[in-house]
């Protein structure tokens, strides 16, 4: 076999390709988080706990942000629209989603609900913006629906009761929400200094109502709650960020969406090994049925999209 000449140009990646070895990287951090967090309000308040994590996050991402990138160059305009979306996927999903562990929403039930964010996040576009619709990604979303339904059953009191519920699923709306939103900030903004601005603004509102709800003595296991804090600002919100931009260079802007649903079983396993969870017969058919619901409408959505734009041709060095 005759070695490639250097100077002929190579392809590069076809639109719809996932790169593995990242997408499976980004898959094991992010759903780690659904550990970390029901482990982190066990022995720390929501509300300080989130507000720690973020304070963390941004002062771990700002120096690595002038190192890779240099000054954050954003507008006034473009600081404001970044910070907005922070609010909403930041302070708004995680702080609900936290509260909803508190009362006892499982990991794997949360995984389970923020795993259909892609497809509603297309529902909700073509609701609210009027973009087009196959029939293939309603069927998967309704398919995803009816496998939490599944999933839940008749136990409501173990999923944290009706309101413990009621909090995962607005916490799944604000993250669909704020996925909407990042099309309001401008293109020009760099990733890593816009999670800089969205960690550092979520921080004060949610320092605000950890103060007024929790007071100063949110902490239970000063040990424990380090160790949890120090986990999910350093791998979720720092590593994590990292590995999908990895995902996105590699793979296209729709690679992190295309991979959420593998975020439910990867977490059930993680909740074995951490917590002992087990599903019963019932919720791995709830479990499968919305995995692949939410696959086969992510998978529509990306074939739509690679069929969409042209192929290109790498340059080379």
């Amino acid at each position: 076999m005759t070695s490639r000449d250097a100077t002929t140009p190579r392809s590069a990646p076809p639109p719809g390709a996932v790169p593995l070895i990242p997408a499976a990287a980004f898959v094991l951090v992010w759903s780690s988080g659904y550990i970390a967090g029901p482990a982190g309000v066990a022995v720390v308040e929501p509300f300080t706990l989130l507000t720690l994590r973020f304070a963390l996050a941004a002062l771990l991402l700002a120096p690595l942000a002038w190192w890779l990138r240099g000054p954050m160059r954003m507008t006034r305009d473009e600081v404001v629209r970044v910070g907005a979306v922070g609010l909403v996927l930041n302070a708004v999903q995680f702080g609900l989603m936290y509260v909803a562990f508190e009362l006892g929403l499982g990991a794997t039930l949360a995984a389970l609900l923020h795993s259909l964010s892609p497809v509603l996040t297309v529902v909700l576009a073509g609701l609210l913006l009027g973009e087009r619709l196959t029939r293939v990604q309603v069927a998967g979303f309704a398919a995803g629906v009816v496998g939490v339904l599944v999933v839940l059953g008749p136990d409501v009191d173990g999923a944290g009761g009706p309101v413990g519920l009621v909090l995962g699923v607005a916490s799944l709306l604000a993250l669909s929400l704020g996925t909407l939103g990042q099309r309001w900030i401008h293109v020009s903004a760099d990733p890593i200094w816009s999670a800089t601005v969205q960690c550092a603004v979520a921080a004060l509102p949610l320092g605000i109502v950890a103060l007024a709800v929790e007071g100063t003595g949110g902490v239970d296991d000063p040990v424990l709650g380090l160790a949890a804090i120090g986990y999910i600002a350093g791998i979720n919100s720092v590593v994590g960020l990292l590995l999908l931009g990895v995902l996105v260079r590699r793979g296209g802007a729709s690679a992190g969406a295309s991979v959420f649903f593998l975020m439910p079983p990867v977490t059930a396993v993680l909740a074995w090994v951490a917590f002992g969870d087990t599903l019963g017969p019932r919720q791995v058919v709830g479990l499968a049925l919305s995995v692949v619901g939410v696959a086969v409408a992510t998978r529509a959505g990306r074939a739509r999209r690679a069929a969409a734009t042209p192929r290109l041709e790498e340059p080379t060095a």
